[in-house]
């Protein structure tokens, strides 16, 4: 897991190197395309990761103690904390499509002179965040067969490694939105 944590930490910190190189080149552009973002669903949806990191660590710790009962009660929380979290991103990207500010399909919602910087900003924000959806919806998949194995009884105080393993994947993708968020709902916060 931590060799493909390290491919993972790669691969985001190229995206996010491009992502640099472009908002030092758009300052400004990248302060307007921030501002297109709901800073209070970034917020809600930093708090629920936030919660969902707590649950999956009780879960990590109750597997520790062989106590199979909390571990899928932490873990349904968890599932159902990644769950909200995929809404609250849905029903931004509807915000979004209802706007006309989705690049390539009709990115009419934003008129000014930097448009089609904005534009750059609004698809490195579409590629980040599905990319982090995508990966939350394989941690929510992963979650739930783990849960329906400690369900069955399968892990116990000694054996207990894929709960931790699953722990370590779905703490690199809350790790990775709290790279993203500053990035992409706080550009322009200052101002």
């Amino acid at each position: 897991m931590w060799g493909f944590l390290s491919t993972e930490i790669l691969f985001f910190g190229g995206i996010l190197c491009g992502y640099t190189v472009y908002r030092l080149l758009y300052p400004q552009a990248w302060v307007h395309g921030s501002e297109l973002n709901s800073l209070w669903l970034g917020v809600a949806m930093t708090v629920v990761l936030l919660a969902s990191s707590l649950t999956m660590a009780l879960a990590v710790r109750a597997a520790q103690l062989g106590r199979s009962n909390a571990i899928v009660g932490f873990l349904l929380i968890t599932i159902a904390l990644g769950l909200v979290f995929l809404s609250l991103k849905a029903y931004e990207y509807y915000g979004h499509w209802v706007h006309h500010l989705i690049p390539g399909f009709n990115f009419s919602g934003y008129q000014a002179p930097d448009q089609h910087q904005v534009a750059l900003f609004v698809v490195f924000y579409f590629f980040l965040t599905l990319l982090h959806a995508a990966h939350m919806i394989i941690g929510v998949g992963v979650l739930s067969v783990i849960a329906f194995l400690a369900h069955r009884g399968r892990f116990s105080a000694i054996d207990h490694g894929p709960v931790e393993i699953v722990g370590l994947y779905w703490h690199f993708v809350d790790i990775v939105w709290l790279f993203l968020f500053p990035l992409l709902y706080l550009v322009g916060a200052h101002q």
